[in-house]
């Protein structure tokens, strides 16, 4: 996990985290900070315990750390979170001592968790998804009635 704990000390990537927590700092509805990103990488990582899927554990901490991190972007440029979490992605990795191939595997899993259309895929895009989705806890939001999300993706119970 050293380099995991590298993105967490990569100054761009705490720039962008401390950006993204001021820029949501009056959002009514769900924010994108590191609670957010710690929960979906412990509950990806423990649906790929539970399946056995056998994803490095790293791999899926680094990719739900970076997932939503182009949110800042996508705020002051207009350019979407996902294509701007791939970009700074793409700039933290090799930082963080992260090789070619995992750094390709991270980002199409970054680049594709809002739109996977496949909810039973066993990669890592499938893990992040899923996870991104589990972590909100609709059951309890004082803004549920103006969320965006459908009734469908809403979570009104806890899942593991």
């Amino acid at each position: 996990m050293d380099r995991v704990n590298r993105i967490l000390n990569n100054n761009t990537y705490k720039t962008n985290l401390d950006s993204l927590k001021e820029l949501e700092k009056n959002r009514t509805f769900c924010r994108h900070g590191l609670e957010h990103l710690l929960d979906v990488a412990r509950l990806a990582y423990i649906e790929n315990l539970e399946k056995g899927l056998g994803i490095d554990k790293s791999i899926i901490y680094a990719t739900a750390l970076l997932h939503d991190l182009g949110r800042v972007l996508e705020y002051k440029e207009n350019l979407p979170h996902d294509k701007a979490s791939v970009l700074l992605a793409k700039k933290i990795l090799p930082e963080c001592g992260f090789g070619e191939d995992d750094i390709k595997l991270i980002c199409m899993a970054i680049g594709e968790h809002k739109n996977i259309k496949e909810l039973e895929d066993k990669g890592l895009c499938g893990l992040i998804y899923r996870a991104d989705k589990k972590s909100r806890n609709c059951f309890c939001c004082n803004a549920i009635a103006d969320c965006k999300w459908s009734k469908e993706k809403k979570n009104y119970t806890i899942e593991s």
